[in-house]
């Protein structure tokens, strides 16, 4: 990747006056080159009617953003209404809304958390406030990793109270201004840069419309680890950890308390082993899939979600192609994908209605881990290597497309190419989602999204703002520079008979055997 610079702007509350934010911008584009990307942290919108309308003209695509904007979220309660997803989305072209919280990393390596809102003392909060819960969210799988050495950029509405400490003195009364959980959230994640712009003092910390602060950064992750620990000049001691620190300190929250006491995850999947028991059927003969399926109504718990209507995958279903059906465990089941790219093409299903992995229970995603890893396996013994991704849009059940990828066709940096390029091809960016971060903290529940996982373990994400095309993960898999086969990457091109289909999953069914932690001696 080397050491390329990303080049960013940063600004305080715009509050509505869009019009004079871009035109800065590209005053200062003209004289300096482009910038990469917009960071606006404070009020986005404005209360005036001229604000609003002036909104509505970017809204409506009549004007376009000039540069990708970055916003955080609502800080009072009026303002709320401007953000219809709490989980963050595109509000107009190159105008996306973050969300309340979370990890944003682009292609380049550049890792931005962010908090949206004021500090709520209390629970639960409004809808422009966050909890203690949301920042132990946040900082726990960061911090649990043992490489992690921080953040690039640190976004939040509020300031951290005590950063004035060993510096100048602010112009206000600081005995009730800043958040403590702000200050312990900058402690832990270690961002380079620091951005927020309410209760504005004079410090460079805190932002307004009247100054874009411009800067280079290299991410760290490209960096040498020694380049890190130098320290600019006049670098101060930490303002949040002094050995006497105020009394007037007693505003704090229960971040440090709650994040102590919230259990290390494994993040993505929850691997917790407090479910246990052994799975379903195991120490007798395998059923046939007639006899699988009515086994499982039988013992299955009652509390597997059910769709609302009809529904092709829920494996109780009337309407579920049960012939394609290749394995059944306690909670999810293995199928043959339908017009598949390559013989081996497969599914991995819950066996009760979810949308989105996000959505999973962890017994759920328990079992689809094992389904995973017994899929590695099996595809290795061929000589493949294993390729997953997820399209929550348009879709009402989950459906984990699994791929094999010959080793001779290319190698896993070819494949992570391949999507990358195809994605900026069609004006995405797919962001790589660091080690150990939780894909609900980037894409909690409801948010549509689209999910590739490498079998190196590197896991691309785009979180789907408008329109996707549909067979996205199927046309860069099926592309000259990976599978080589374009004309199967429409699945309706490549359907079979029932007979063929049945044939097909047959052999399948037989050659993963082995490898089937559900089959029975």
């Amino acid at each position: 990747m080397g050491e390329q610079p990303v080049r960013v702007l940063a600004c305080g509350d715009v509050e509505g006056r869009l019009s004079a934010l871009f035109s800065r911008v590209q005053a200062i584009q003209k004289k300096t080159g482009q910038f990469d990307l917009l960071l606006c942290v404070g009020e986005f919108f404005g209360t005036t009617p001229e604000a609003e309308a002036e909104w509505q003209q970017y809204k409506t695509g009549a004007k376009k953003a000039p540069i990708h904007t970055y916003i955080l979220g609502a800080a009072s309660q009026e303002m709320v209404k401007h953000f219809p997803n709490a989980d963050g989305c595109e509000l107009a072209e190159n105008i996306t809304y973050l969300g309340r919280r979370g990890v944003f990393t682009g292609v380049s390596g550049l890792q931005i958390a962010y908090v949206s809102g004021r500090e709520a003392l209390q629970e639960p909060a409004p809808a422009h406030c966050f909890t203690s819960k949301d920042l132990s969210a946040l900082v726990t799988p960061l911090t649990g990793n043992s490489k992690f050495r921080g953040v690039d950029i640190l976004l939040t509405s509020q300031w951290p109270r005590g950063v004035w400490h060993f510096g100048n003195n602010p112009d206000v009364n600081t005995k009730f201004c800043g958040s403590s959980s702000v200050a312990t959230l900058a402690d832990k994640l270690k961002p380079r840069y620091h951005f927020a712009a309410l209760e504005v003092l004079a410090l460079i910390l805190s932002l307004c419309l009247q100054y874009l602060y411009a800067f280079n950064i290299i991410p760290m992750k490209t960096m040498d680890p020694s380049e890190l620990v130098k320290q600019p000049q006049d670098t101060t001691e930490n303002p949040y950890r002094r050995p006497n620190k105020d009394k007037t300190d007693a505003h704090k929250t229960a971040f440090s308390g709650a994040e102590e006491e919230e259990p290390v995850n494994q993040f993505f999947f929850d691997l917790s082993t407090k479910q246990g028991g052994a799975y379903r059927g195991r120490g007798r003969k395998r059923p046939s899939d007639g006899d699988r399926h009515q086994q499982w109504q039988q013992k299955q718990p009652r509390k597997h979600p059910q769709p609302s209507g009809p529904c092709w995958f829920c494996l109780a279903s009337p309407q579920v192609e049960k012939h394609l059906v290749i394995s059944i465990g306690s909670h999810c089941y293995l199928a043959l994908a339908k017009g598949g790219l390559t013989p081996h093409h497969v599914l991995i299903l819950p066996i009760g209605h979810y949308q989105s992995v996000v959505d999973l229970s962890s017994e759920v995603v328990e079992e689809m881990e094992k389904y995973k890893s017994a899929l590695r396996s099996f595809y290795k013994s061929k000589g493949e290597r294993c390729i997953l991704f997820e399209r929550n849009y348009r879709s009402q059940h989950l459906q984990l497309q699994v791929v094999p990828v010959p080793l001779d066709r290319c190698t896993t940096d070819d494949i992570k190419e391949a999507f990358v390029v195809q994605a900026q091809e069609q004006q995405m960016e797919l962001m790589e989602i660091p080690e150990h971060t939780d894909l609900k903290q980037i894409a909690p529940p409801g948010t549509p999204y689209f999910y590739v996982e490498l079998d190196s373990g590197e896991k691309l994400f785009y979180r789907i703002q408008k329109h996707f095309p549909l067979q996205f993960g199927r046309e860069v898999l099926a592309s000259e520079a990976l599978l080589n086969i374009p004309t199967r990457a429409d699945w309706k091109e490549c359907k079979q008979t029932r007979e063929e289909e049945e044939e097909s999953c047959k052999q399948l069914r037989d050659d993963f055997q082995p490898f089937d932690f559900a089959w029975e001696d």
